[in-house]
């Protein structure tokens, strides 16, 4: 059942995307906005308390409803739950406008729109950035925004429909992600800030809940890509990243297609962007990393290597049904 879920939901995902701000995500961060304010006393417990309510009571619901639905129709209707909770929280088509109109205006030659267009989805300074640097960075991003709306999913979602529990793993790992980045934001906010404490749990709830993810994501790129080259830059390169889980898929995907990433990150103008470019710490514009230059070429190779993971996803549930079917 979980491979024509994933499959119905990216179809659908394709269709009819949603847009970023979609009404789920508004009602997610109304939640963790009123968590916050009541829950959030500045102390560690009451990190993790307004951390494990904020992520835990959703997570809570779609379990609830997916027991319910199991109750009362049985496959059906927890096939319908199971797509419409995937098509909430999975599919590229929540940011791939972002990095198709960059990749646009960079074939036609118009640096300008690129730079302008890249400030606009990260948040960063891009004014000054030249023509290599812009290609590395919507790279990074793109990589890294593929992770946490597809790749990161899918192993969640699979962990938590192998333990009985539907679509609620896909819904704990798109609200920890979530969560991390808002409460990120609002430590900076002159208006109700984020303690330092739920910060720091916000944080390091994320960095657990992502490392088995992360790694299974850096896998795939290196499978389908330049396997013994992405191999090789992961094991050597990936610690050079400020954010190890971020590092790991950075790296295999560097050594993957052949492209020097890493190196000087962006000035960000605001904390809330999805993937900022990550600084090798010590290293200014990938120096020491391998790989060539970043070009517009890479693009298209990015494109190719994230569609071909899916794939490569699809096919190991394919034959996991078979296996569980013919057992």
């Amino acid at each position: 059942m979980a491979f024509f879920a994933i499959a119905l939901a990216l179809l659908l995902e394709q269709v009819r995307p949603l847009a970023e701000d979609h009404p789920a995500v508004q009602s997610l961060r109304r939640w963790l906005r009123l968590v916050g304010r009541n829950v959030d006393a500045g102390g560690l417990q009451h990190g993790w308390l307004a951390w494990a309510l904020a992520v835990g009571v959703p997570t809570l619901g779609v379990i609830a409803v997916h027991g319910l639905l199991n109750w009362l129709g049985g496959w059906p209707l927890v096939l319908l739950w199971s797509v419409a909770v995937l098509y909430l929280t999975l599919g590229f088509r929540q940011f791939s406008h972002h990095f198709t109109g960059i990749r646009d205006a960079l074939e036609a030659g118009d640096e300008e729109r690129a730079r302008t267009l890249l400030a606009r989805w990260q948040q960063v300074d891009a004014s000054s950035v030249p023509r290599s640097e812009i290609v590395r960075h919507v790279i990074e991003v793109s990589v890294l925004a593929a992770h946490r709306h597809v790749f990161g999913v899918l192993v969640w979602y699979c962990i938590g429909a192998m333990l009985g529990l539907g679509p609620a793993g896909a819904v704990f790992y798109r609200n920890a992600e979530y969560g991390a980045r808002y409460w990120r934001r609002k430590s900076e906010a002159a208006d109700h800030p984020t303690s330092p404490a739920l910060r720091a749990v916000a944080d390091a709830a994320w960095h657990a809940i992502d490392w088995l993810p992360a790694r299974a994501t850096a896998l795939g790129f290196a499978i389908v890509g330049s396997f013994e080259d992405a191999i090789d830059v992961w094991r050597n390169h990936a610690m050079r990243f400020a954010d190890g889980n971020d590092g790991v898929i950075l790296a295999a995907t560097a050594g993957a297609i052949g492209v020097r990433l890493g190196g000087a990150s962006l000035r960000p103008l605001s904390a809330d962007a999805v993937g900022q470019p990550l600084s090798a710490p010590g290293a200014a514009a990938g120096e020491g990393l391998p790989g060539v230059a970043a070009r517009t070429a890479h693009l298209t190779q990015v494109v190719g290597l994230v569609w071909r993971t899916v794939a490569l996803w699809l096919l190991l549930l394919v034959l996991l049904t078979l296996a569980r079917v013919l057992a």
